[in-house]
């Protein structure tokens, strides 16, 4: 045993004793997501504590400073500048201090844990018409505690202001143990024996004060937006010694915040949203001035290049509203009265027109569309991360303030300063209140591409401090930008940020290296050069491949959301950082590095946390840059198992369209077997859950009977892809499909016999999933150009995106072409004089994960509603089956928690209404869920059959 694991082990020994039950973590696989954050760095902690009160954190930091181990206070782990982590221990707040305490509706305040992410308090307040004014992008799964380190901002602080505007009180834990209270009036002990010591730490900070006066005076609280540094003039004597303000902003470095009061403000009645064109955000910023005439809530602004990516990564219809133009600026405009709102809104575009510099502008009406323009905005960090192009783009330099009044002046004297580097900048940010964030394209993985980094930083902070600005907005200093504060302030100033601190935590074990004492700016990047990934997938749009694919998880976190989309159902179901599209993200990051995870491919740590992953592809569509955990977790499993016994379940089920096409030859006996005491042994040796029935397989002669009824009676139109699910359950969807494609006008030849390869590519088997794919393409690329409908969205997925990127032929490419949903078939190619058969009013949905991830604008929910539907439920979220997934004996309780997040619930509520679920795999978690309820899961097709005389009722 190591010095290094001794000590470790004799630290976590120590904490047992001082916080008994509390759960800590070590070793790579537990702390490798936690090196990083959402900034350019990587630390490896050498543990991650998860607190459950402030007792707990009482008893870390009495044991780190026995220690002398650095402590670093984490919430959502989104931090941009490097300050959520840390090289001792990191404390994960959002985990289990994420209760909201108390909300007080006369007073228009909230307690809450530092761990309370911000959606789960607004929702809470939202009830009682209030609600907390800072919205940074990243309120859906930000917390307090992160919001009050950074003194967080948001897309509406021209009316809200930061964090620090908000707070009350801040309950702290200070280096040495001792809990205390920070409010507007100083520091008050929760234990009145610690009385002296807070006493003694009162007076050092009266001290400090009255020690610097002048430049306290002079230096800081000068624009809305001066986040840099500490905010020691809140405790100037004018200001009454507000301890509680001074304290926000401070990173984590002066002391740990577990929990804090807050004020809340009144939800407005009635609210606007203009959209501006321009031709660049320099005539944007250039109308901010007369915009902020008007009182707006908010004013935003973004460039082209966001927009563009939004489109190409979710869809032309996902970004709706906009003007002509090659930058925008939101305005958001709120009051009591609706029509008074709107009377202010038409002015103001009036006197925008009237100006000049517009290329276009309007009132959104739709809130469809403010919905839609809104999350353009809100994923904006990761968006501008990865580009179109294929460009990637880095923080850094991604939050520098000045008055909005020299926000134009300023972005001339920065676009010059970025084209003299020859680096390219993708530029958004809070335009109302000053705030720019730019994502640039930085190379940190030569010598010669930091050292253009360090020189911009530089000439950066000389920039923004000539035009009277701030390094920092609402982000913080962190790790990159705390050694330019001496470009911004004095020496003096410097000095007392150093007392400060010194005063809180003489030990320096509080967040080491953030605002006092800073490293270079280049020190402990994560980004560096790595030897190019042998895989079997292509990873066409990744520089560097299998590296370059999993480096595009930038740590944004959206997969960290509790509601909208459909990522990350595992982690909506565990609460666990691992869990995440992001942890695993960053332990394959960490496998490619190979320092921390040393064993590559074979790693168990990386297998353990690619393990819950549903492998539903959400996140190729949901996360900002992208990221595809499906197709890395596949690549992951064929590396991992290559040349080894693998897991039962993937014979079992990885080869199931061979096995269930030879149980159609018998199905009657293989149906009868498998519902008895034979079936439940096979299904345990094969690592299948008892706790499921085995679907019933359909016999060749059903198959057979309903192919020959789907011939056409003419020239066929399109194919229809009789995929391995709908020939071996339920053959019976593909004669609906059939009928319904030809009473739409698209008649349809049925394709029998060949596979998509999905099993296979779902349990990590690519060479056989390669072989199964390229028969499949050799079938149909054979001069045919006519579409190929797949009535399985899965299956029709798997063609679409897996099949070229598996076999990365021009064959496999034209062939993928064709391919189209059910739903997109019908969307696209049906006749406008068609009509369907009468439909119900109102329909429960669940789409397949799948077609959410890879059919973008082709929806079942949108088409479901032009047919006449009047109300579609969509359960938002995975079904939690997840082909293989939910049949594994290991993974039965994380389907079934999967599922009760949002199809279980609207299950329960059915209330006599249809379920439409087009995935086999949905429909078969449906019949389970529903147990002796008479509940059946219909395919679309047997929704829209027109031989049916009621809805399903095939005759």
């Amino acid at each position: 045993m190591t010095t290094a694991t001794r000590d470790l082990a004799g630290l976590v020994a120590r904490v047992a004793e001082l916080a008994p039950g509390l759960r800590v973590e070590i070793g790579p696989g537990a702390t490798g997501p936690y090196a990083y954050d959402a900034s350019n760095y990587r630390v490896p902690p050498r543990a991650v504590a998860f607190p459950r009160s402030a007792d707990d954190v009482v008893g870390v930091l009495r044991a780190c400073r026995e220690a002398g181990v650095p402590v670093t206070a984490r919430g959502g782990g989104t931090s941009m500048a490097g300050n959520a982590v840390g090289p001792g221990v990191v404390l994960d707040f959002s985990r289990y201090m994420n209760r909201i305490l108390d909300i007080d509706v006369e007073a228009r305040t909230a307690r809450v844990e530092a761990g309370v992410v911000l959606d789960a308090l607004r929702s809470a307040t939202a009830l009682h018409g209030l609600d907390f004014g800072p919205d940074p992008s990243s309120h859906s799964r930000c917390t307090l505690g992160g919001m009050i380190g950074n003194d967080a901002c948001g897309n509406r602080s021209v009316r809200d202001g930061r964090t620090s505007g908000h707070v009350e009180a801040l309950e702290i834990v200070t280096a040495d143990g001792v809990r205390a209270v920070a409010d507007h009036r100083g520091l008050h002990p929760v234990d009145p024996s610690d009385a002296g010591v807070v006493a003694r730490l009162e007076s050092g900070l009266k001290r400090l004060i009255e020690q610097n006066l002048a430049p306290i005076r002079t230096e800081l609280g000068r624009i809305p937006r001066q986040v840099s540094g500490y905010q020691l003039h809140h405790l100037l004597p004018e200001n009454g010694f507000d301890l509680a303000r001074a304290l926000v902003g401070s990173e984590g470095s002066c002391a740990v915040v577990t929990a804090a009061t807050v004020r809340l403000v009144a939800t407005a009645q009635a609210s606007a949203l203009l959209t501006l064109g321009y031709d660049d955000v320099v005539a944007a910023a250039e109308d901010v001035p007369e915009i902020l005439r008007f009182s707006p809530s908010a004013v935003e602004g973004m460039d082209e290049a966001i927009v563009a990516t939004m489109r190409a990564r979710r869809g032309p219809d996902s970004v709706t509203g906009l003007p002509e133009g090659r930058a925008w600026l939101y305005v958001e405009l709120e009051g009591d009265d609706q029509a008074e709102v709107n009377a202010r809104a038409a002015e103001l575009l009036g006197l925008l027109k009237n100006l000049g510099r517009l290329t276009g502008g309007r009132v959104v009406q739709s809130p469809a569309e403010r919905r839609s323009l809104w999350r353009v905005r809100e994923d904006g960090a990761g968006l501008a991360a990865r580009l179109v192009d294929g460009k990637e783009s880095w923080p850094g330099w991604e939050d520098a303030a000045v008055a909005p009044e020299d926000l134009a002046a300023y972005l001339r004297g920065f676009r010059k300063l970025l084209a003299s580097h020859q680096l390219t900048g993708v530029l958004y940010g809070h335009f109302g209140a000053g705030c720019v964030h730019v994502r640039i394209d930085f190379d940190m993985t030569t010598g010669t591409g930091r050292e253009v980094m360090r020189r911009f930083l530089a000439e950066a902070a000389a920039l923004v401090v000539e035009h009277g600005g701030s390094l920092s907005g609402e982000h913080g200093d962190g790790r990159a930008r705390s050694e330019l504060l001496e470009v911004m302030y004095s020496h003096r100033m410097i000095a007392a940020f150093a007392a400060f601190k010194q005063v809180f935590d003489p030990d320096g074990l509080l967040n080491p290296g953030v605002i006092v004492d800073p490293a270079p700016s280049d020190a402990d990047l994560a980004l560096r050069e790595l030897p190019l990934v042998d895989t079997t997938f292509g990873f066409p749009h990744d520089e560097d491949g299998f590296a370059g694919a999993v480096r595009r998880c930038v740590g944004v976190g959206r997969c960290r959301s509790e509601s909208g989309g459909v990522m990350c159902p595992s982690y909506r179901a565990t609460g666990e950082e691992n869990d995440s599209t992001r942890g695993r993200a960053r332990m394959l990051q960490e496998m490619v590095r190979g320092e921390a995870v040393t064993d590559g491919w074979r790693s168990t740590e990386v297998r353990d946390a690619l393990d819950l992953c549903l492998s539903c592809k959400a996140c190729s569509s949901d996360c900002p840059v992208g990221v595809d955990m499906a197709t890395y977790k596949a690549e992951f499993l064929h590396q991992h198992y290559r040349g080894r016994l693998r897991p039962r379940s993937h014979y079992s089920l990885g080869w199931l369209p061979r096995t269930s096409a030879l149980a159609g030859y018998a199905a009657r006996p293989v149906n009868a077997l498998l519902r008895g005491p034979l079936g439940r042994l096979l299904a345990r040796l094969g690592g299948v859950t008892t706790e499921r029935e085995i679907p019933a397989f359909a016999s060749r002669r059903a198959l057979r009977t309903t192919l020959r009824a789907a011939q056409p009676a003419g020239p066929a139109k399109a194919i229809l892809f009789v995929d391995s699910f709908t020939r071996a359950f339920r053959p019976k969807v593909a004669g609906a499909a059939s009928r319904v494609l030809a009473d739409a006008g698209i008649p349809c030849t049925p394709q029998d016999g060949l596979c998509c390869g999905l099993t296979w590519v779902s349990t990590g088997q690519l060479d056989t999933a390669r072989k199964v794919m390229a028969r499949t393409v050799a079938a149909l690329d054979n001069g045919d150009d006519r579409p190929v409908v797949v009535a399985e969205p899965s299956c029709a997925a798997a063609l679409k995106r897996d099949v070229p990127e598996l076999l990365g032929t021009e064959a496999a490419r034209r062939v993928a072409d064709r391919v189209q949903t059910f739903t997109g078939a019908l969307t696209d190619l049906a006749d406008e004089s068609w009509t369907p058969p009468p439909l119900p009013e109102n329909v429960v949905l669940q789409t397949h994960c799948h077609e959410y991830a890879t059919f973008k604008g082709r929806r079942p929910a949108d088409l479901l509603r032009r047919l006449g539907v009047r109300a579609v439920d969509e359960a938002e979220g995975c079904c939690g089956l997840a082909g293989n997934f939910g049949f594994e004996a290991e993974h039965y309780d994380t389907s079934i928690a999967v599922a009760d997040l949002a199809l279980k619930p609207r299950l329960d509520r059915l209330d006599g209404r249809p379920v439409v679920a087009d995935g086999f795999s949905c429909a078969t978690q449906i019949d389970h869920l529903a147990g002796d309820q008479d509940i059946r899961a219909l395919h679309l097709a047997e929704l829209l059959d027109p031989a049916a005389d009621q809805p399903g009722e095939t005759t």
